[in-house]
């Protein structure tokens, strides 16, 4: 079964935060997700879902600069502290909102001769992570983005996901794929879904280029919806694009699937 959820970081934009849960549920969404939730209370998000029946899905732990071009906080061995707040802010809205995930950015390393170093304080965060959830019954993904989008990220590729995830090997720990990066990476998305999906949490999708809704580009959703519906992949697909146009008119897709 497909189930998709909406990202409310990038869909329904035209709307003010509150209206956005509003707008997802009425344009046929019974879940959504945000990147980074911090700047709601969240009280105000769980009394938005439960006014529009919807069920958060997924958020992040915050990442600090990675958006505006730094580092981030989940590989740098520096900041193991800063993140470890940041985690215990992500706790504290989960244990309110009971997401079924949490994903953790892993970030960019911007000096290549601390690769090494950082890759080795990336995993001891997500192992300590994992920990952190797995009382709440909460997974815990990491996802791979593309060098082309974002310069010196340090996993941008479905081989060094599946190297981590093996390395840190935590039960409540999986991997977050999301179709439009390793598209843009050019690999053979059908591949990896067929092969890994009982690593795979979450699943997360735009077309590409472009990162706009299906149809946009060059991805054959078609094939790879249908390798999902063939599976036994119990979780949810994001709808992460940048839509072309107004939201309510991107989704064609979602009334075919």
């Amino acid at each position: 079964m497909l189930r998709f959820s909406a990202n409310l970081s990038l869909l329904f934009t035209e709307y003010d935060w509150p209206e956005r849960f509003a707008a997802a549920k009425q344009h046929g969404f019974d879940a959504v997700e945000i990147q980074f939730p911090y700047h709601l209370p969240a009280e105000q998000i769980q009394a938005a879902l439960k006014e529009n029946a919807l069920r958060l899905v997924l958020f992040n732990v915050a990442a600090e600069d990675l958006l505006q071009g730094g580092e981030g906080l989940a590989a740098v061995p520096e900041k193991q502290a800063q993140f470890r707040v940041a985690v215990e802010q992500a706790l504290a809205y989960a244990k309110l909102l009971r997401p079924a995930t949490i994903n953790i950015l892993p970030g960019c390393c911007l000096n290549p001769d601390r690769l090494d170093e950082y890759l080795a304080t990336f995993k001891a965060n997500l192992h300590y992570s994992a920990e952190a959830f797995a009382p709440l019954g909460i997974k815990v993904v990491f996802e791979a983005i593309n060098t082309l989008d974002m310069p010196d990220f340090l996993i941008h590729s479905s081989a060094q996901m599946l190297e981590v995830l093996a390395e840190v090997a935590q039960p409540n720990l999986s991997l977050q794929y999301d179709i439009y990066h390793m598209s843009m990476m050019a690999e053979d998305c059908r591949e990896i879904l067929q092969q890994h999906m009982d690593k795979i949490g979450h699943i997360q999708f735009a077309d590409c280029p472009g990162r706009g809704q299906p149809g946009t580009g060059t991805v054959d959703f078609q094939a790879l919806f249908k390798i999902i519906l063939a599976s036994s992949y119990q979780g949810w697909a994001g709808a992460e694009y940048k839509p072309v146009g107004a939201s309510r008119d991107s989704l064609g897709w979602l009334r075919k699937y």
